[in-house]
Order: C-alpha cells, then sequence, then structure tokens
C-alpha cells in the first residue's frame, strides 16, 4: 500500500480572527466573539490575547468577562465565517479533491497523489498556509503525518500560525511519548482509568495486550492498541456521512429538579420525530442517547445500545443522566445514532491477534 500523506489544517482562532481582520481596532484586544452575558451567552471562540486571561470557548459570557473585565464581545456573524471557510476550500482544491472537512475551519486533505512540490506533503503545507495568509489575511496551522490521528495532534504542536510534521521513520518515537490524553476518543474519564493502571503515555500502553485492553475497555481498547503505535487506517472520507441525529433546547431560566426536565421530554421528541422524517433509506435509527448540560457548564452524554427510541427510554436515560450531576439544567438535548446502511463498515477484529 502506497503510503498516505495527510494534512490537517486548522484555522488559529477562525471566527476572531475574521472579526479581527474585518475590524482592525479589535486587533491586540482581549476579544471573543459569542453570545451577550445579560442573555445567558456562551464563548463560541475567542483569541489569543483573551485566552491569556483564562477564557474559553464554551465558557458563559459572564464568566468569561469576570476573568477579563476589558473583554470586548462580538455577535457571531456565521455568513462572513462560511464565506471564508468557502475561499479556504477553494485553495485546498487546488491540490487535491480529498478533502474530509470537520467543520467551517477545519479539514483534513489527502496530498498522496498530488504531483505538487514533487509530491512534498510539507511544502504543499506550507504553500496552503502562504495562500490562506496571502488571499484571507488570516493565519492557520497545519500538522502532516502519515495518517490522520498524527495529523491533527501535529497541526495542534505548534499553534498558532505553525506548521509540525511528523515522517513515517519517527512515528515510532513521537508516539512514545505522547500522553494518553492527546489519543482522539481518550477524555477525562478514560484518563483517569489509565493512570490508575499505570498508564500515563503510550510507551507505557504498550506494554498491555489487546485482549487485556479490549476487557478492561471494551471494544475501545482496540482503538487504544492501534493509536498506541501510531496506526490508524481511517482514510479521508470527502463524501461526509451523517453519524446522528438530535435536537437541543438552552433555556432562559435553568430547570431546577428532575420532574422539570422530565417535562420538556415530550416537546423535544416531537422535534426530532419531524427531523428523522427528512434522512434517506441509506441510514438505520440505532441507539437513543440524552445530553445534559449543567448550570454551572458541566455536562453528560448518555447512550444505550438495544434501548427503543419512545418517551419511557429517554424518560430512563435522563434521569440517569441528571442524577450524574444533580444540579439545575440549562441545555437538554435528545439524539438518535445513525446506521449507515450505504457503505461497508469495518468490524473489529476482536478474535484475531488479541494477544498480540
Amino acid at each position: 500500500m502506497t503510503q498516505r500523506k495527510i494534512i490537517h489544517v486548522d484555522c488559529d482562532c477562525f471566527y476572531a480572527a475574521i472579526e479581527m481582520r474585518d475590524d482592525p481596532q479589535l486587533a491586540s484586544k482581549p476579544l471573543a466573539v459569542g453570545g451577550s452575558a445579560e442573555r445567558r451567552g456562551v464563548i463560541a471562540t475567542c483569541n489569543y490575547e483573551a485566552r491569556a486571561y483564562g477564557v474559553r470557548s464554551a465558557m458563559s459570557s459572564r464568566h468569561a468577562l469576570t476573568l477579563c473585565p476589558d473583554l470586548t464581545i462580538v455577535k457571531p456573524r456565521m455568513d462572513a465565517y462560511k464565506e471564508a471557510s468557502r475561499e479556504i476550500q477553494s485553495i485546498f482544491r487546488e491540490y487535491t479533491d480529498l478533502i474530509e472537512p470537520l467543520s467551517l475551519d477545519e479539514a483534513y486533505l489527502d496530498v498522496s497523489d498530488c504531483p505538487h512540490f514533487s509530491g512534498s506533503a510539507t511544502r504543499i503545507a506550507e504553500d496552503i498556509r502562504r495562500k490562506v495568509a496571502r488571499r484571507l489575511h488570516i493565519t492557520v496551522s497545519a500538522g502532516v503525518a502519515p495518517n490522520k490521528f498524527l495529523a491533527k495532534i501535529a497541526s495542534d504542536w505548534r499553534k498558532p500560525n505553525g506548521l509540525f510534521v511528523v515522517t513515517p521513520d519517527q512515528v515510532e518515537g513521537f508516539v512514545a511519548a505522547l500522553p494518553v490524553s492527546k489519543l482522539h476518543g481518550v477524555g477525562k474519564v478514560t484518563t483517569e482509568k489509565l493512570t490508575r493502571m499505570g498508564i500515563n503515555n503510550c510507551l507505557q500502553l504498550r506494554d498491555w495486550s489487546k485482549l487485556a485492553l479490549l476487557r478492561e475497555f471494551g471494544s475501545f481498547g482496540e482503538r487504544l492498541w492501534n493509536l498506541a503505535r501510531g496506526i490508524d487506517d481511517r482514510a479521508v472520507q470527502n463524501d461526509s456521512r451523517r453519524q446522528s441525529i438530535s435536537v437541543e433546547n438552552t433555556f432562559e431560566t435553568d430547570l431546577p429538579d428532575l420532574p422539570s426536565c422530565l417535562a420538556k421530554l415530550p416537546e423535544l421528541m416531537d422535534t426530532l420525530a419531524e427531523r428523522m422524517t427528512r434522512i434517506d433509506s441509506s441510514y438505520r435509527p440505532g441507539k437513543p442517547f440524552v445530553k445534559v448540560k449543567f448550570h454551572d457548564f458541566t455536562q453528560t452524554t448518555l447512550e444505550q445500545a438495544g434501548a427503543a427510541r419512545d418517551l419511557a427510554s429517554y424518560q430512563h436515560l435522563l434521569s440517569q443522566a441528571f442524577a450524574r450531576g444533580g444540579k439545575p439544567v440549562r441545555l437538554l438535548g435528545i439524539g438518535v445514532r445513525l446506521l449507515d446502511l450505504r457503505g461497508a463498515h469495518e468490524q473489529l477484529e476482536l478474535f484475531s491477534d488479541l494477544s498480540s
């Protein structure tokens, strides 16, 4: 198999960068894009001057202003961001059609067969960064690697306005030193469990067999085993497919208890049912899930395989999710995971090479 050459491109504080570009008076000042503090707004993104004060995305605007009283918060201008995203995508297409957008400001590119610069992915990434800076007057960071997992990590290595390359012969050493918290899909809970097992980096993770990881983490154990060795065979998908369909609502006033949350379910289910009618026959509804964001912005998601998608099932899931926080709720969401029937699915090789 030909060695893949993957580039992950990530714009630096994208929304804020567009705002500073279009209004130079905002440059070099703490700036955030988000909702009004008076209307329970949330920060969508912020520039690096604001981040120095501890301001972060998904933080309440009110709390952000507490951390940084001089913070300027502007309303999102989605049309401007979408237009900039289209311009960036057009630059990508100068090099390859294998583009997998992850959001307006982030994408994977497979440049394995790109003839530009004698096929050098590093020089292609450099040229993309130059063109974005010249045409759009914003900066992007990029990571170059043999697979998507490593390219995404690399793009964050020298942010902002940076480029980091992991060549095939560097994969072994680079991954060995990676903290397990850097692995895709490893959140706070999994990191804590790995730490209790004495696993802090990928070199230590390699000491565990695939079978042992499967026993500890279920099907995700195989993914951990592969990532600890820098293995990621996922192709860049330029035909994105839905993984779920959902609906959520942020309430003007926090819901104080479980009964008040349960009372909102019928309305959410009606909206979800209406959205479900829009999906085509290439999808099959799978397991239901609920999302709960508490008043302090902590949140939890809970899903259950094999459960029905009726009111009683969502009530059961919501009750369990609420019990994880037991606090007033600002946002409720419900949804359904979707099974893609159109393409062939990779099956986990649970019974092969388990002891390796």
